[in-house]
């Protein structure tokens, strides 16, 4: 224990310097930094495959299954997306440096503001090693300096990657500490990063639930994170039927696993009848297993449904990440919202309707991160709402919240400017 406290601290100091340096980059130094990455990622695409392969051959051996096989592993596919997505960073707005919000007071005093590096960004996460790349682009186009921490299955992927990142910072006269993949195994290197205060500003867990219940647990530096993505969908008397159709279809069945699938689904009891029947055909004919409450069981059973399974209460609460769907038929939109904002992760949640007003009421009074009209819930990406990238997904209040890009990765402060003014 003292070994691994002391190199997590000595990654600490170091990182720590290095934020320094980040923090006054030039855009064009972080990007020629991104860019080189990209190339040498090109150029040493063999050696990052037989870096990849031991952990493929480690994870098989293991027993792991096959979904978190093609996570790990590095495909042709998986390596290009890695290269377009240096480039897509680097293409992006430097947010460092920002000024806003300014306004002259009547002391002659003009008070503004500036977006800068929150400083030292731990991430922790599991299986995947593009994840490497992803947050440490992420890391350097904001100006911070980054503690990377991936799954043990990785890291013989993980260091190759680190190494390339490493000589694109130097290339760029960069300090290359600026971004440092823990070389332990050892899960008390977790435990000592989370609680390094005086070195680690932020860590964003990038996991599943065990990981982040256990990061919440015991974590003292603040995190940015996301526990579940319990999604809903609510149609509303007043929606479109063929637009819900396809958004509900959508939201459900595009892809199981993402946090911002749809798990619930709610639809207005006066056009339930409408709407049900032609919806579940479509579920269950690609798989889905449909949990209901008694309404919804009357309602498509009339329509000769079968093999529909009673929900219950823990369904409510349930992120399935599956083809799994929970059904429940209300009364009102005031009865939807009370149970999203009852049963729901603050996520993501979308309504279905053509009514103006009750469209603003849902906006209004859905406590969620994201929240939609006529649309599905799969748009809740960084990509998609044109971040252009992102280091994964907040539903907390405080610093960032929703899908968190570059301006995730910062703070601002105030600035006052002057001349000569004094306070009488």
């Amino acid at each position: 224990m003292t070994d691994i406290k002391n190199h997590m601290h000595g990654l600490g100091q170091t990182a720590r310097a290095a934020s320094r340096a980040m923090a006054r980059a030039s855009t064009q130094t972080k990007n020629a930094a991104l860019l080189e990455m990209a190339q040498l990622i090109e150029s040493q695409t063999d050696a990052l495959k037989s870096a990849n392969a031991k952990d493929v051959m480690g994870a098989t051996a293991k027993g792991l299954d096959a979904a978190f096989i093609d996570r790990l592993t590095l495909s042709d596919k998986a390596i290009a997306t890695m290269v377009a997505g240096l480039r897509q960073v680097a293409e992006l707005a430097d947010p460092i440096g920002q000024m806003m919000n300014f306004k002259p007071l009547p002391s002659g005093i003009n008070v503004g503001q500036m977006r800068v590096p929150l400083g030292v960004i731990g991430i922790i996460y599991e299986s995947r090693p593009n994840v490497t790349i992803d947050a440490a682009a992420l890391c350097i186009k904001s100006g911070n300096a980054t503690i990377l921490r991936g799954g043990s299955e990785a890291m013989h992927s993980n260091q190759a990657l680190a190494t390339i990142v490493q000589a694109g910072l130097a290339s760029a006269g960069l300090p290359a500490d600026a971004v440092q993949v823990v070389s332990t195994t050892d899960r008390a290197a977790v435990g000592e990063l989370i609680t390094m205060t005086e070195y680690v500003d932020v860590i964003v867990p990038r996991g599943g639930k065990s990981l982040i219940e256990r990061l919440m647990s015991d974590a003292r530096v603040p995190m940015i994170k996301h526990l579940d993505g319990i999604c809903h969908t609510y149609i509303d008397v007043a929606a479109d039927l063929d637009k819900a159709i396809k958004i509900c279809d959508n939201a459900k069945t595009q892809r199981y696993a993402p946090c911002n699938t749809m798990e619930t689904l709610l639809v207005h009891a006066d056009i339930a009848a409408a709407v049900l029947p032609d919806l579940c055909k479509i579920y269950q004919s690609k798989g889905v297993e449909l949990r209901v409450d008694k309404a919804t069981r009357s309602t498509l059973e009339s329509s000769g449904f079968v093999n529909l399974v009673d929900a219950n209460e823990e369904d409510w609460s349930t992120e399935y990440l599956a083809p799994i769907l929970s059904i429940k038929t209300v009364a009102s939109v005031d009865e939807a919202m009370e149970h999203i904002n009852h049963y729901g992760s603050a996520h993501t949640d979308a309504i279905v309707t053509e009514n103006f007003t009750v469209a603003q009421r849902f906006l209004r009074e859905v406590d969620s991160s994201s929240v939609m009209v006529n649309a599905s819930t799969r748009f809740a990406d960084g990509f998609e709402y044109g971040l252009g990238a992102e280091i994964g997904i907040s539903n907390d209040k405080l610093h960032a919240r929703g899908p968190v890009g570059l301006d995730g990765l910062t703070s601002v402060k105030y600035i006052v400017l002057g001349d000569g003014n004094i306070r009488v």
